[in-house]
């Protein structure tokens, strides 16, 4: 069984299709999903998945984004639904900062202390963290670290393949790798990726974008987890139905729900 830790199945690409999506993503062998929380507007949207679709989850979180739109006591309505299984994906991106250095500061601030809210509401709620880290890799395994996150450890969601995170491992925190990895330029994460315990790898899609080769310019979906599996089993030259059982159980020691 084959588990996708990461797909926006409430962006409005699958809105026409979603049935179809889930059945060409069952007959690849992919029996789960997890949708992060990304857009606090797309919240009902998620709920409304989950509760028509076996085995697909949903996670609260404010992506950074759309940090300034972080409201815990709302996220905290959503929480108690028995298919909430995460909190995230919260983190930082410094990718796209405004500008003028001032403005950079304040933007790395807000962000800081709507990840740390994050990050404590995980605590408070006993639910793993599912990570955006985007040019941020130290003041972001800085923030988990002091902020005792490995009280519920959680997932580094699309590794960009810094050894800074590595540490991150001992810290109850697991890799997620995706269709980036079969990228022809992917070679820092090809290098990386022996780097990672297999015992903490997770796969996931990050649809409906980073979908793999040979599909990308596409829409991603659930299916073409089964293309990243297949590239890692590649790469570390494992038996592939191997790689699927060893992979499959640590998505259950992380997300219990799936078991």
């Amino acid at each position: 069984m084959i588990i996708d830790t990461h797909i926006h199945l409430d962006d409005k690409s699958y809105v026409d299709d979603l049935d179809d999506v889930i059945e060409r993503a069952q007959t690849q062998e992919v029996k789960g999903a997890l949708i992060p929380g990304a857009d606090p507007k797309d919240l009902p949207r998620a709920v409304e998945i989950c509760e028509k679709y076996d085995n697909i989850f949903f996670a609260v979180g404010v992506h950074p984004y759309h940090a300034t739109d972080l409201d815990i006591e709302y996220l905290k309505s959503f929480a108690s639904h028995p298919k909430c299984i995460a909190v995230g994906e919260c983190g930082l991106d410094y990718y796209r900062l405004p500008e003028g250095e001032e403005a950079k500061i304040a933007e790395k601030q807000m962000q800081k202390e709507v990840f740390i809210a994050q990050i404590e509401l995980a605590i408070e709620l006993d639910k793993p963290l599912i990570i955006h880290i985007r040019d941020a890799s130290f003041d972001s395994k800085t923030i988990l670290i002091e902020n005792d996150a490995k009280k519920v450890g959680g997932v580094l969601h699309c590794y960009n393949a810094s050894d800074i995170l590595l540490e991150l491992d001992s810290h109850g925190f697991y890799f997620g790798i995706g269709g980036v990895l079969t990228f022809k330029n992917a070679k820092k994460l090809v290098e990386v990726l022996p780097k990672i315990p297999l015992e903490k790898i997770l796969l996931e899609t990050d649809g409906p974008y980073l979908t793999p080769h040979p599909h990308r310019g596409k829409r991603n979906e659930p299916a073409y987890t089964k293309l990243v599996l297949s590239k890692i089993s590649e790469l570390l030259n494992i038996n592939e139905d191997r790689l699927e059982l060893m992979i499959n159980k640590n998505t259950n020691s992380l997300f219990k729900e799936f078991s």
